[in-house]
């Protein structure tokens, strides 16, 4: 009896383990951290964006146009289960770096496939999610099923040549985010009118959005909600691009720049890109006027973190904004924790990297994140004006701790507001 007991014990955190799906709480999950009342359903859209410049298929200095295609997934309130699991097939690798070859995968998530939309007397409110360079529509599950949970139609996007399938061209990135980002808005706009015929027509209230994006995702989503990029980084461009003016559409200053889309009221900007190398000057950051939640490791290799992040928060003068910062933590403060798959012997280390941190638990982060956005969110988008307890905190937690979180469980935040 002792003997089996000794062996369950030892085995329990790994049947444990094995039953967790991203976004399940862990024991000091802040308070905002929980899936709301809504059972959640997942559907793939694939959405086409005509005339567009083709970057990725420049020949002897022409650039044509394409039909642009993007494949975007869905999560949103439903008729369903609300414990019902589901498998998402995802890879890792990066095409066509032939070290990282494309490696199949799958993850269990909880949602239904499929399932009939919970119609509401009030449409939901939309969030769009912009993930980084490379990456899926698949990157955030534990935030996009949360986020739909609690009643939000969520929408990710998978974008063209910026994906772990397809590494394009870094131009096509760089033109393209704020692009897809706009074009995903009209889709939804598009598609939930009651005449649309899809399943989303009526459910959600596209002039109530909140945009969220991760490193190069964060780099559009700024853009869309008023941080026009710098006639320098412009100049760049063009001369890596033979002389075209096309990145004009997103320069602060330029007519063709349309400035803030007024549909956005909300944006969580995890990780943005782009400051270290002149992307924003004073001007485009003052351009800035959508309500911002920023966040962050202190120590981003990759965008950077006083020159960057934390830059890019200070030159936000013209709104209100916030700066969530995780101590001692790179840039991966965003994705998904690292699947069993990235563990493999012999697989190229930037396979766990892409997900992982090397001081944080990403599931503890993932965590942190819910509860923030959640509270962000939910003030900005649903008016729930007691989530103002959550966020309107000293920068560093008092010896209490913060509102929303269990007591010695803050420690290694900070929130700048």
């Amino acid at each position: 009896m002792q003997t089996k007991l000794f062996l369950l014990l030892l085995l329990l955190p790994f049947i444990l383990d094995a039953q967790f799906v991203y976004g399940d709480l862990l024991p000091d999950a802040p308070a905002l951290a929980p899936r709301g009342e809504h059972a959640v359903g997942v559907r793939t859209l694939t959405l086409t964006n005509p005339g567009q410049p083709n970057i990725a298929g420049v020949v002897d200095g022409t650039m044509t146009t394409y039909d642009r295609p993007l494949t975007v997934e869905v999560w949103y309130p439903a008729d369903a289960d609300p414990a019902a699991i589901l498998s998402y097939s995802e890879v890792m690798g990066q095409s066509p770096d032939t070290t990282r070859p494309i490696i199949p995968f799958s993850f269990t998530g909880r949602a239904t496939r499929e399932a009939p939309p919970k119609t509401s007397k009030v449409p939901y409110p939309l969030v769009v999610i912009s993930h980084g360079y490379t990456g899926s529509r698949y990157l955030m599950t534990y935030l996009t099923e949360n986020l739909a949970s609690k009643g939000y139609v969520v929408v990710a996007i998978e974008h063209t040549e910026s994906t772990f399938r397809n590494a394009g061209p870094f131009a096509s990135t760089l033109y393209f985010r704020p692009v897809d980002i706009r074009f995903t808005l009209d889709e939804m706009a598009r598609l939930s009118k009651s005449d649309s015929g899809s399943f989303l027509a009526g459910l959600t209230d596209v002039n109530n959005a909140g945009i969220i994006g991760y490193s190069m995702g964060g780099y559009g989503v700024l853009n869309v909600a008023g941080a026009g990029y710098s006639p320098r980084f412009g100049n760049f461009f063009s001369a890596q691009n033979g002389g075209t003016k096309i990145i004009d559409r997103h320069l602060i200053g330029k007519e063709a720049y349309p400035g803030a889309d007024p549909r956005v009221k909300a944006v969580v900007a995890l990780a943005p890109w782009g400051k270290t190398i002149g992307v924003w000057d004073e001007a485009g950051l003052q351009g800035l006027s959508v309500p911002t939640f920023f966040i962050a490791g202190s120590e981003d290799d990759i965008s950077g973190y006083d020159t960057g992040i934390k830059a890019i928060y200070e030159g936000a003068a013209n709104t209100e904004r916030y700066l969530l910062t995780f101590a001692g933590a790179r840039h991966n403060v965003a994705p998904n924790p690292p699947p069993a798959a990235a563990l493999a012997p012999g697989l190229h280390l930037d396979e766990y990297l892409r997900y992982a941190d090397s001081v944080w638990d990403t599931r503890r982060m993932n965590n942190v994140n819910q509860h923030f956005i959640t509270a962000f969110l939910g003030l900005k988008l649903k008016a729930e004006t007691s989530y103002g307890k959550y966020l309107d905190l000293p920068a560093t937690p008092p010896k209490e701790g913060w509102e929303g979180f269990k007591p010695r469980t803050a420690v290694g935040l900070s929130l700048l507001r």
